[in-house]
């Protein structure tokens, strides 16, 4: 295999899902940064990973940096490359929550949760960006949640920079493929620091964060996939897609809109919403693009896409 995960970064690597990760990935390699942002002395989560791989017959650095510092991230993914000539494999995982509802929220603290979840995995992944493409070879994997694909109450925050990442995947995808690097999301349900309080004592001892690593190590091999919003918990594994339904068009048999329709286009579409969300034969579109094609084809028009 390609240097299977021979050198990585896990991100928030401390404790929890993170922990899991590093422990996971280090069993079926033996180079890891740990990064957490409590430190690296003696007795800090990170070292103590760290030491934990080491016992274990493994090779791990750890690091302290704050995801949200772009410097740090730099020096981070520099000092990987120091040790080790190269990096693999990056898992960004590094969280935060500030739940509340929407009306009791503050902005500092929805800005909190959107640095660290989004612009700590845009941080890390343009460090480590570049190094791939010139090695032809690289694994990324954003840590999404079904908050974001789905909503939670008291999570505005946290769902909005968890669907973000599902974007940033879907494009860092499209422009990683030639260049041999594959993104993936996962999308976990574990019991961690995250979670406490939230779910009953028994259905917590189900949802485990090592039973999630798994999930995590088939999206980082030779033959991961790209592209897959991955599940993973309490023992499954499913996959999310982001559909697109046939719909509908109002419009004359030229595909043009008539005169009736453009008088009463909305009443149309209030009146026929079951019609468009119907989901037979619906698509999970390759790019955005696709909706253009699907609408332009309803009007009459046949276009190629760019690309």
């Amino acid at each position: 295999m390609h240097g299977f995960l021979e050198g990585r970064v896990v991100t928030g690597a401390g404790s929890g899902l993170g922990r899991a990760h590093a422990l996971a990935l280090a069993s079926h390699g033996a180079r890891a940064v740990v990064n957490d942002i409590a430190g690296t002395h003696a007795g800090s989560p990170a070292r103590a990973v760290v030491d934990e791989i080491v016992r274990a017959g493994g090779n791990a650095l750890a690091n302290g940096g704050d995801v949200t510092n772009f410097a740090q991230m730099q020096a981070m993914v520099a000092s990987a490359i120091d040790q080790w000539g190269h990096v693999d494999i990056l898992v960004n995982n590094a969280g935060v929550l500030r739940d509340r509802s929407f009306s009791k929220l503050s902005l500092d603290d929805f800005r909190l949760v959107m640095d660290v979840h989004v612009m700590g995995a845009v941080h890390c992944t343009k460090a480590v960006w570049d190094h791939m493409r010139e090695r032809r070879h690289g694994r990324i994997v954003m840590t999404s949640s079904s908050s974001g694909l789905h909503g939670n109450f008291g999570q505005s925050n946290y769902s909005a920079a968890k669907m973000a990442l599902v974007g940033l995947m879907q494009t860092l995808a499209l422009e990683g493929e030639r260049h041999g690097i594959r993104v993936n999301c996962l999308a976990p349900t574990a019991a961690t620091a995250m979670t406490e309080g939230l779910l009953a004592p028994e259905a917590l001892a189900r949802l485990q964060p090592d039973a999630v690593s798994p999930g995590l190590v088939a999206l980082v091999g030779d033959d991961a996939p790209t592209r897959t919003i991955l599940l993973a918990g309490a023992g499954s594994f499913e996959s999310a897609h982001i559909t697109m339904t046939r719909g509908i068009f109002i419009g004359d048999d030229e595909g043009r809109p008539n005169e009736h329709s453009r008088k009463d286009v909305a009443t149309q579409v209030r009146s026929r919403m079951q019609e468009i969300h119907d989901r037979t034969d619906e698509t999970v579109p390759a790019t955005g693009f696709e909706q253009y094609r699907l609408e332009l084809a309803k009007a009459g028009m046949d276009v190629a896409l760019p690309g």
